[in-house]
C-alpha cells in the first residue's frame, strides 16, 4: 500500500487496518525530538507497552530500552530440508511433537538438565562467555542463563513443521533471548527512566524514557544489548538444530547436518546502526524485520495460517522493514473469554498440536489476517516461500 503520511508528524503508517490507540502510541513516539527521519508503523501494528509493537523508531544520539523491549533479539529461524511431502506421508507427526518436546524445554521457567546432550552446545555457550567477557557484560543477575540456551519460552513462541507451494519441508520456529534478556532489558528500562525522572524530562509516558549519547549508561546498555542479540540468535540456532535432529531421526536420516538445505536466522525486536536520509543512526525494529534490498527475512503467520519467507525491497519510507508477523487484533485476556477450546480445536483442524485450553488466547482469530497485512507489505518484501504449517508446538 501507498503509506499513510499522518499531517504534521515525523510518521509514515503501512497499515491498512489500525486502532486509534496504536496510531496515537505512534504519534507519540514520533514526537521525540531525536527522532530522525521519521517513525514507520507497520502493516502488523497493534498497542504495546509504551510504543506500539510493529514501530520502526530511529533516534539521533539516544536509545529508549523500552522500545526495543523485554524480549531483547526476538525473531524467527527458518529452515528448508532436503525432504518433500511424499518422504514424511504416513509417519507420525504425534511422534515427531513428543521427541521436540523432549529435545526442547517448553514454557518459561523450564530449562535444560544438561549442558551436555548435544554436542554443537558447547561451542554456543562458550562464543557467549568470550563476548560477555569483552563486552563486560555482568550476567550476575542471571546465573544459570547457560541452561536456557536452547528453550523456547511462552507467549507466542512456537515450532512448526510446514510444507511450502512446491511440498517442500521446512523447519521453523520463533523465540526470543529468554529471562536473561528480560533481566538485562529491565535493568536498563529502570535505568532509563530513573534518568529521565532525575533531569525532569517530559514524556507522554514512562516507557519511552531513554538513554542519551556520551553517557556511561547508554555504553553499558549498547554492551549488553549486543551481548542480548547474539544469545538470542544463539538460542534460536540451537533449538533449530535440536529440532533438525529429531527430524532426521524421525524420517530415518543417519546425518541430522545433510538434511538442511537452506537457513534463515532474523530478529525482530533489537537496535542496530544503520544509515537513513544521510545520517547515522541507531534504528529500532520493535515488531520489524530488516527489510533492506535482498536482505531474507521470516514473516510468521498465526498458528493455523500462512507463513513466508521473503526478501526485502529496501524501501527507503518504510526505513528499510516490514513486519514481523500477523501481529493481534485483540488482547489475550479477550480471546480467552471469547474463545473456547473446542474454537481453536475446530482453526487446527488438519494440524498436529499440543490440546488444551492454555493455547486459547493464540487461537488464529486473535491475529490480524495475515492476507492483509502482506497485502500492505507489498511494496517492502516479495515473496520467496509461502508456508503452512502441518505440527505446531507453543509454549504456554
Amino acid at each position: 500500500m501507498t503509506p499513510h503520511a499522518v499531517e504534521g508528524r515525523k510518521l509514515l503508517n503501512f497499515a491498512s487496518q489500525i486502532e486509534d490507540l496504536t496510531l496515537e502510541q505512534a504519534k507519540q513516539t514520533a514526537e521525540l525530538p531525536f527522532i530522525y527521519p521519521h517513525v514507520a508503523l507497520m502493516p502488523d501494528a497493534h498497542f504495546g507497552r509504551g510504543s506500539a509493537v510493529g514501530t520502526v523508531i530511529p533516534t539521533l544520539d539516544a536509545v529508549i530500552p523500552a522500545a526495543v523491549g523485554v524480549d531483547i533479539g526476538c525473531g524467527m529461524v527458518a529452515v528448508r530440508t532436503t525432504a518433500g511431502a511424499d518422504r514424511i506421508a504416513g509417519l507420525d507427526l504425534g511422534a515427531l511433537r513428543k521427541s521436540i518436546e523432549s529435545a526442547i524445554p517448553l514454557s518459561p521457567g523450564n530449562n535444560n538438565r544438561s549442558l551436555s546432550r548435544f554436542a554443537f552446545t558447547a561451542e554456543r555457550i562458550a562464543a557467549l562467555e568470550e563476548l560477555a567477557e569483552s563486552n563486560e557484560v555482568d550476567l550476575a543477575h542471571s546465573r544459570k542463563w547457560r541452561f536456557q540456551l536452547g528453550s523456547l519460552g511462552g507467549g507466542n513462541h512456537f515450532i512448526e513443521l510446514c510444507l511450502d507451494q512446491e511440498d517442500r519441508v521446512w523447519l521453523f520456529l520463533h523465540s526470543g533471548s529468554r529471562g536473561v534478556g528480560n533481566r538485562i532489558a529491565r535493568k536498563h528500562i529502570a535505568i532509563a527512566q530513573k534518568l529521565c525522572a532525575q533531569w525532569h524530562v517530559q514524556l507522554p509516558n514512562e516507557d519511552l524514557a531513554y538513554l542519551p549519547a556520551g553517557t556511561a549508561e547508554l555504553d553499558a546498555y549498547l554492551r549488553d544489548l549486543e551481548w542480548a542479540q547474539r544469545f538470542a540468535f544463539e538460542n534460536r540456532a540451537e533449538m533449530i538444530d535440536r529440532f533438525r535432529q529429531a527430524f532426521a531421526h524421525w524420517i530415518g536420516a543417519d546425518d541430522p547436518a545433510s538434511v538442511e538445505v537452506e537457513r534463515v536466522n532474523c530478529h525482530h525486536n533489537y537496535t542496530v546502526r544503520e544509515t537513513h536520509a544521510g545520517q547515522d543512526v541507531w534504528l529500532t525494529r520493535k515488531g520489524a524485520v530488516n527489510a533492506a534490498a535482498g536482505v531474507r527475512a521470516v514473516i510468521p503467520g498465526s498458528m493455523g495460517t500462512r507463513s513466508y519467507v521473503v526478501r526485502g525491497k529496501g524501501h527507503t519510507g518504510a526505513l528499510c522493514s516490514a513486519p514481523h508477523g500477523a501481529g493481534r487484533r485483540m488482547s489475550r485476556n479477550a480471546a480467552r473469554k471469547r474463545f473456547t477450546e473446542a474454537d481453536l480445536a475446530a482453526a487446527m483442524v488438519g494440524i498436529e498440536y499440543r490440546h488444551g485450553a492454555a493455547w486459547i488466547d493464540e487461537i488464529p482469530q486473535a491475529y490480524k489476517d495475515i492476507d492483509v497485512v502482506m497485502a500492505d507489505a507489498a511494496e517492502l518484501v516479495e515473496v520467496e516461500y509461502e508456508l503452512r504449517q502441518i505440527l505446531n508446538v507453543k509454549g504456554t
